[in-house]
């Protein structure tokens, strides 16, 4: 179990939920709303809840301790108690925030990370937001202003979700809370499914649920006392255009800079006074993790959790152990069969809140189970290398089309639907979607194709294609993974959600906002170097990993 004896501090991972009435105050039977909306979001903060109900405002909050001690609960004041906060997650550059805001004379009432936002606020308004090294979703009221600024991290770890009904804005970290609120009604998002059928999985702003939305990555909500809301975006993934090339600097100048930024988002995750954990697959992302935790914290136990099968074709267990072996870490193995898939998967969809495709999302959450019951309650996990990093067989596939002169032509409607999506009719990603139209059509009944044309996903916009035009195939590969792969997929219903499950927080070294952005200046011929992928990251690895995994 990893500890890093730091400053006494309090790290939560928990759940919020709200709302805001625009014609109203809250009434007696409103504090009984918002304890039925917070009671669903126990799971997500078992140690202790709590609500609080003032003018038209009601706020819940549901906490996961890391650290016990007595000051950490929530909503958390200002000095003068005219600014508010309640937070998912957690902000790891707490420290270096919190000693610059006290040398300007800021007083703190707690020993909480999250107490950073509300001094920041102060000073700085919103503006403030891309200080934060961290994952988090908040909900911050200012008093003076009557207004409430919601909040999503950079890479959309911490999920945030919300409506607007009956002159009543409803938030809560999960959707489950915000069905609890009477006001709100029960229906299925068409293009929402259609998304899940379509695409790795659901991309916000879309949820499976007509008329709740969730909030973007890199956003904020600003809610007005007279109804009005505004969506700002205060933070993308952007990628140079036309070719990122070495430009004069040597391979060894992108590795240094890589180690170091590695290694400073891992020492920051590993700011916890409780024990955390390791998740071992025996990949090259997880191991790597294990390895260099071992190296920064050499004398301190630590766990590794694993899921194993029982047939060798997918059994990872010989790198498993091996990496265990290697980096002085206790391995707690799970042998996942498969009736544990169908065990699971009611649990699991509950928790998804969507459809789910992959039985993956079982063996997670199996993974938390097994993290939970050693009672442990932080994780480091090692998602985001693939996407930012050239680590799919995509980007293989795009290096070898651009190597073949004789191209195939592309039909008028694939290409329409191509140049509708990414700008792009050359640009291909997973499948040709006008065969695959036809195919979503049988799915559907013969009531709902009626409306095929309104709800297909295909019709709508899901990224903006402002942010790969004109970028090198690699990059723009790289983006459209992000945006529809990883952030609502990976780390929400995959990550977040099946580790909340059973009380656990994730924390992620690859989607360290400093890291991910110094991806971005990497020239793609050091992420896809010939046919290796994540070639930076292998030669930065050959130090400290053993050769049978790169094998």
């Amino acid at each position: 179990m990893i500890k890093r004896l730091t400053k006494k501090k309090i790290i939560n991972m928990c759940g919020i939920c709200g709302f805001v009435k625009f014609d109203k105050r809250v009434s007696v039977e409103d504090k009984k709303i918002i304890e039925n909306m917070n009671n669903k979001l126990i799971h997500r903060g078992p140690d202790a809840q709590d609500t609080v109900t003032f003018d038209n405002i009601a706020l819940g909050f549901t906490r996961l301790s890391i650290i016990g001690l007595e000051n950490g609960m929530q909503p958390i004041y200002n000095e003068d108690e005219t600014v508010l906060l309640v937070c998912n997650g957690e902000i790891f550059n707490y420290i270096e925030l919190r000693e610059q805001l006290k040398s300007k004379g800021h007083v703190f009432r707690t020993s909480s990370d999250v107490e950073v936002i509300i001094h920041l606020y102060e000073d700085y308004g919103m503006e403030f937001l891309n200080m934060l090294n961290g994952q988090f979703a908040f909900a911050l009221y200012d008093k003076r202003k009557k207004k409430m600024f919601c909040a999503r991290d950079q890479m959309g770890i911490i999920p945030f979700h919300y409506t607007l009904v009956n002159n009543t804005f409803i938030f809560g970290s999960e959707i489950k809370a915000i069905l609890e609120h009477p006001y709100v009604k029960r229906e299925v998002d068409l293009t929402g499914l259609d998304q899940v059928f379509t695409f790795p999985g659901l991309s916000s702003p879309r949820t499976m649920f007509k008329n709740i939305k969730s909030l973007e990555n890199g956003y904020y909500l600003t809610v007005n006392d007279n109804g009005q809301i505004t969506n700002t975006e205060y933070w993308d993934l952007i990628f140079p255009e036309g070719e990122v090339k070495m430009n004069g600097k040597t391979e060894d100048y992108y590795l240094e800079e890589l180690e170091t930024l590695f290694d400073r988002a891992i020492n920051l995750r590993l700011r916890a006074d409780v024990p955390s954990g390791l998740y071992l697959s025996g990949g090259l992302d997880s191991s790597m993790i294990t390895m260099r935790v071992n190296q920064l914290a050499p004398k301190v136990k630590k766990e590794a959790f694993s899921i194993d099968f029982i047939d060798s074709q997918h059994s990872e267990s010989v790198y498993q152990k091996l990496i265990a072996q290697e980096s002085n870490s206790k391995l707690n193995q799970r042998t996942f069969f498969h009736n544990d898939i169908s065990e699971r998967l009611q649990h699991s969809v509950y928790h998804s809140e969507c459809p789910i495709k992959e039985t993956y999302n079982t063996a997670s959450l199996s993974l938390s189970e097994s993290v939970r019951d050693k009672g442990i309650k932080v994780i480091l996990s090692g998602e985001g290398a693939d996407e930012f990093f050239a680590g799919y067989v995509g980007y293989r596939f795009d290096k070898m089309r651009g190597m073949n002169v004789n191209q195939f032509p592309i039909e008028t409607l694939e290409s329409d639907i191509r140049k509708n999506l990414w700008g792009d009719q050359s640009f291909f990603y997973e499948k040709n979607y006008s065969e695959f139209n036809e195919l979503k059509k049988k799915l559907y009944s013969t009531e709902v194709n009626a409306s095929f044309n309104e709800f297909n996903c295909l019709n709508h916009q899901v990224i903006n294609k402002d942010r790969i035009n004109n970028r090198d195939v690699l990059n723009k590969r790289a983006y459209i993974d992000y945006k529809l792969r990883l952030v609502d997929h990976l780390v929400s219903d995959h990550g977040d959600r099946m580790a909340m499950a059973n009380s656990v927080e994730v924390r992620y070294p690859f989607l360290d906002k400093d890291l991910i952005e110094f991806s971005t200046r990497v020239p793609s011929e050091l992420k896809l170097k010939d046919f290796t992928e994540k070639y930076i990251l292998k030669k930065m690895a050959t130090k400290f990993l053993p050769k049978q995994v790169f094998d």
